[in-house]
């Protein structure tokens, strides 16, 4: 059996890696050109060269994104770009852009193309219009169900795979392409800079009554009647592999290590246990008690079994939920004398009780009963960004192992 592909954002080197221990079977990044998320890190040539290389040890895979939509005067450098990563075996390009694509199979034309979500894919026939032209897999419109998933399948040729979000933020705007934060603060979407003001306060204003506002919902707060709830599909992984989808997709490149790391090893487990007993596989409410220790907008199915109604709409607030703050990461551990080399995130204090987890199954809590600073001096509180501490701990961890704390046990 072919096992679906489960896809990491990776915004950075070390949320590359991350991703790839946490079980990620690839990951997708962009370098500091043409990808569509100029506000995450994104990668230097050096880090293409160095996180590919850390990838393709472990027999996995890298996806490059090149996915603005182009104009005239970006294809110079364009040109330049390619011939600059041209050396680094990238297993895919993700494009959006048909003149990006030609240009893309005119220089290198063994690179494997994806067609990014944002080219709007939402039917078989404009799926196999891309397969003639070359194209290897499609990244599917969001706005797409299971059924019109399951039927597009059936109408392919085997060899052209469909991949589809299953995880991370909503778009109001119909496959990401939105107007809306060119018009209102000049910053394209479709380059990159997407300013997301759909998270933005609204209010009503009748057009003789300048300056009096109502509020959309009867809320002192104003509204956000664009803000989307976040997509999760954890609970349907059988429907989405019988769907024939190749690939499932985690959204997330400018999220955090954290965000990655619990995500990707939520989605992990629900897959393994998909393979491991296909016609037995029960949902583990476990996973989804996991996807919410870390920030969200709380969830929504999107157009997976219906179209979106007012429920997919999170009308109160455009502030992220969490249960949980990650408050370090794993550095090293001594098996000898059961100490970890942490280095902070997040302020920890001696006492605090804090969960401790890494990839696979491995998660337990325990109190800090005391903490050094790197020269074995005994510390109460590490408040410095990144500041590296020892903390003994109560079973073996290894390097990448995080520490996260209840948002309701610190003050």
């Amino acid at each position: 059996m072919n096992k679906v592909e489960l896809l990491a954002p990776a915004g950075d080197l070390e949320k590359l890696k991350i991703a790839i221990d946490y079980g990620a079977d690839a990951v997708y990044l962009a370098g500091e050109l043409f990808g569509l998320r100029a506000g995450a890190k994104n990668f230097t040539i050096e880090e293409m060269e160095e996180g590919v290389a850390y990838v393709h040890r472990r027999k996995k895979k890298v996806h490059l994104t090149l996915n603005i939509f182009a104009h005239n005067y970006d294809f110079e450098e364009l040109e330049r770009y390619l011939d600059q990563i041209a050396h680094i075996p990238f297993d895919a390009f993700i494009i959006s852009d048909a003149g990006i694509i030609s240009l893309v199979m005119e220089k290198l034309p063994h690179m494997e193309i994806h067609l990014s979500t944002q080219a709007n894919t939402t039917n078989y026939k404009t799926a196999e219009f891309w397969h003639r032209q070359g194209v290897k897999r499609v990244v599917l419109g969001r706005e797409m169900s299971l059924e019109e998933i399951r039927t597009t399948r059936e109408k392919l040729s085997p060899d052209m795979e469909l991949e589809a979000f299953v995880h991370g933020a909503m778009c109001i705007s119909y496959s990401g392409r939105c107007l809306m934060s060119n018009f209102m603060t000049e910053r394209g979407a479709n380059q990159g800079l997407c300013a997301h003001p759909c998270r933005y306060k609204y209010a009503l204003m009748e057009e003789k009554r300048p300056g009096e506002y109502f509020p959309v919902e009867e809320d002192d707060r104003g509204t956000y009647i664009f803000n989307s709830k976040d997509l999760c599909m954890i609970e349907h992984i059988p429907e989405l592999i019988e769907a024939g989808l190749a690939s499932l997709k985690i959204e997330g490149r400018m999220k955090s290590v954290f965000y990655v790391a619990t995500v990707v090893r939520a989605y992990r487990q629900a897959i393994d246990a998909y393979y491991a007993d296909p016609k037995g596989w029960r949902f583990d409410p476990q996973w989804m008690a996991e996807l919410r220790k870390v920030s969200n907008r709380h969830f929504t199915k999107g157009f997976y079994f219906n179209k979106p109604r007012n429920v997919d709409q999170n009308y109160e607030s455009s502030a992220y939920y969490r249960e949980f703050t990650f408050v370090g990461l794993v550095l090293d551990y001594d098996p000898e004398t059961k100490i970890a080399t942490v280095e902070q995130r997040n302020k920890i204090n001696a006492g605090d009780q804090v969960e401790v987890f890494g990839p696979g199954d491995v998660c337990f809590t325990q109190t800090i009963s005391d903490m050094t600073d790197q020269e074995g001096n005994p510390i109460d509180s590490a408040p410095h960004a990144q500041q590296v501490v020892k903390i003994p701990m109560a079973q073996p961890v290894g390097k990448n192992f995080m520490v996260r704390r209840r948002v309701s046990c610190y003050n």
